[in-house]
């Protein structure tokens, strides 16, 4: 058990490296040199995690501490690694899909020096820093999944955090990437501030950041009460797993704190697939597996989380609906699914959300960078009501976005319908107070998970070409409009602002010019292909991953939530999986999803907008995101610029320009003024003075004897 893995630190070193010369070399090595270290980098993680999965195959647990920080107080500060099967999981999920996105950046990112105006330093050895970026980034999140402390938990947590911030807003010329790597980085400090909380509370009580010790302790946790409000006792174990999960809902967007993700499109497609899709937002969700012996002691936390997985999973499923950027509806649908994934935490089945976190990886980033492949055809186009008709002309992105939004969608034999069907099937058994509630929301989003998925294939594949005509004759999904949608172009207008585009697409007013779209380089669809084979296959291991014990001591369940116990009795192979689930509501509501978006999109396509027409103010909270945004910027952003213009006006102007500092002057210049009178240069004056000084004395004299 004690016992370090002698490849363990080799794993998240291997991408650092790569990191440090593609960032530090760059200019010397060159494009090719900076995409060969850093692949290779992460190449050699991913064989490396293999070869660990292969060592840990039969159960065995690797734990130590490879040198330990500092000690202060009794608490040893380590740097250590915890190797299970959860872990080596999670491993294998992120290398292997970094590895994809290194090799796709490569023709995706091969011409972003047109993204930057020509004398702009950020933009030389742009296509070197991005490698890097995404380079340290693999290395950060491995740290996070591999830790066995709390500590370097909370290194990798923040480290991933920074690395998106300077990866959502990379192209920093733009106003709205800017905005956006901003808005990720405060939203993300409001759930960091629940889960540095809920850290602390460990260390305070625990006297140990150490996972084995602290859940050792679980049940001490669970016997003490704190007063948060005076008279109001709350079980420790509660209030800290609930600071934890805050800091999940950051990181993995969750409701309120789901603001940041959308806006993050801003950065490259790459990083959508890599940062949005398969591993930095699954942090929160491994972060509670990993937690679990502490969250099967709190049942008010896991009533928590399971509804604000389920109003997640619900509601931002219907705003992508009526999303018209090809990476917004992608994006909408990554927070649908990471609500899935957290409904699961609630119901007690964490090997559910963990598969269906693998499986989720593999078909979102096939969405993602499918959608990157089609922007690419499309010079840099993201609006669908500009596309149409796409599959003749990129017939193997359009056979890799299918089989991604038939996974997505959760239809069988596809990874997503085994593990997205064992969620609901879980929640549905689950004995977690409000799972009746998250099971009607989910079971919901199963029919608007199918709509908006083949609305994206029926919407920019098929139907007419509309990329062959003027923006005046745009029509589909938004009406027969002649503007573009404001969130169809936000990148665009800063870009325009700047006399450029983000790419070549577009003269240097931003208006479109011919597109004849084609299929993209193999650098970009040799991944697509490779992640699409696990976004078909994936699903069929649900037996050994759900029902055989895979995670081992990884994971614990209390006795008294016994929905993967039930499931398991109730499992009779893939095959009988499937037969079943062909008579289930999800398999019909799925289906009946994807049967709408064909007759409104493929057989009917005037329907949309009459439909958006009589939906009224339906339609203009869905576009509106729920006033989430409108919210934010009046009371967050509008309410720090006043503090920040009273601060100014009242603090800094006021009091310390006003009295300290021109204050102070003022006084000093009095007195000058006074003492001036005396220091005339006169001698009869100086006389006069002498002799009132020596009457006061003499006064003062007589006065005390």
């Amino acid at each position: 058990m004690n016992e370090m893995h002698p490849l363990a630190l080799y794993v998240p070193l291997a991408p650092l490296a790569g990191a440090i010369v593609a960032g530090f070399f760059g200019k010397a090595i060159g494009r090719a040199g900076a995409h060969t270290v850093t692949i290779l980098g992460v190449a050699v993680s991913l064989l490396l995690s293999w070869l660990i999965f292969q060592d840990v195959e039969g159960g065995k647990t690797y734990n130590a501490a490879v040198y330990t920080w500092a000690t202060s107080g009794g608490i040893r500060f380590d740097v250590g690694f915890l190797i299970d099967k959860l872990t080596v999981t999670m491993m294998l999920v992120v290398s292997f899909v970094s590895l994809m996105v290194h090799v796709y950046t490569i023709g995706y990112m091969a011409h972003d020096e047109d993204n930057w105006p020509a004398d702009s330093l950020a933009g030389s050895h742009s296509y070197q820093r991005f490698f890097a970026y995404i380079s340290l980034f693999t290395f950060s999140m491995l740290m996070l999944v591999m830790s066995n402390n709390f500590l370097q938990l909370f290194f990798g947590w923040e480290a991933v955090g920074l690395v998106s911030y300077l990866l959502i807003g990379f192209w920093s010329v733009r106003p709205t990437a800017v905005y956006a790597n901003l808005k990720a980085f405060l939203v993300n400090r409001v759930g960091d501030f629940g889960f540095l909380l809920g850290i602390g509370l460990i260390a305070a009580y625990c006297g140990t950041l150490d996972y084995v010790q602290v859940f050792a302790q679980g049940q001490k946790l669970a016997g003490t009460t704190v007063e948060l409000i005076p008279g109001s006792a709350w079980a420790l174990i509660s209030v800290v797993c609930i600071c934890l999960f805050i800091g999940a809902m950051g990181k993995s967007a969750q409701f309120p704190l789901h603001v940041w993700l959308p806006d993050s499109m801003e950065g490259p497609t790459p990083i959508s697939a890599l940062i949005h899709a398969a591993t930095m937002v699954t942090a929160g969700i491994f972060m509670v597996s990993r937690m679990s012996p502490l969250f099967e002691l709190s049942q008010a936390a896991l009533s928590f989380v399971i509804v604000i997985g389920a109003i997640t999973a619900f509601f931002m499923a219907l705003i992508a609906i009526v999303q018209t950027d090809i990476k917004r509806v992608v994006a909408y649908s990554t927070l649908s699914q990471l609500g899935y994934m957290t409904t699961a935490l609630g119901a007690s089945a964490y090997s559910a959300a963990m598969f269906h976190l693998a499986t989720h990886a593999f078909f979102k980033a096939v969405l993602f960078l499918g959608a990157g492949s089609v922007i690419i055809a499309m010079h840099h186009e993201q609006d669908m009501r500009r596309m149409g008709g796409l599959r003749k002309y990129m017939p193997i992105t359009y056979l890799t976005v299918l089989i991604g939004a038939i996974a997505n969608a959760g239809l069988p034999p596809f990874a997503g319908f085994f593990s997205k069907d064992s969620i609901i099937e879980a929640v549905h058994l689950a004995t977690t107070p409000g799972a009746g509630f998250a099971y009607a929301l989910i079971l919901a989003g199963v029919f608007v998970g199918g709509f908006y998925s083949f609305r994206l294939v029926f919407f920019a594949f098929h139907g007419q070409e509309r990329f062959r005509q003027a923006p005046a004759h745009d029509s589909h999904a938004g009406g027969h409009a002649a503007h573009v949608a404001h969130e169809a172009h936000e990148a665009h207008e800063a870009h325009e602002a700047h006399g450029h585009d983000d790419a070549h697409g577009h003269d240097d007013h931003g208006h479109h010019g011919p597109v004849e779209p084609k299929e993209s380089p193999w650098v970009v669809t040799l991944p697509l292909v490779l992640l699409a084979i696990p976004a078909i296959a994936a699903g069929w291991l649900i037996g050994p991953v759900l029902f055989g014990g895979y995670f081992g001591g990884a994971i614990f369940i209390a006795p008294e939530h016994p929905a993967i116990a039930t499931m398991a009795k109730e499992f009779h192979g893939v095959l009988g999986m499937i037969a079943h689930g062909l008579q289930t509501p999800p398999f019909w509501l799925a289906l009946a999803g994807a049967a709408t978006a064909w007759y409104l999109y493929i057989a009917r396509p005037e329907l949309p907008a009459v439909i958006k027409e009589k939906s009224g103010v339906l339609a203009r909270i869905l576009e509106d995101k729920y006033g989430f945004d409108r919210f934010n910027d009046w009371f967050f952003a509008g309410g720090a610029r006043l503090l920040g213009r009273g601060l100014w006006k009242g603090g800094d102007k006021g009091l310390i320009d006003g009295v300290a500092v021109n204050g102070s002057a003022k006084v000093v210049g009095w007195v000058a003024s006074l003492v001036r009178l005396f220091q005339s240069g006169y001698i009869y004056q100086y006389a006069f003075s002498m002799i009132i000084g020596v009457f006061v004395l003499l006064t003062l004299w007589l006065n005390r004897a």
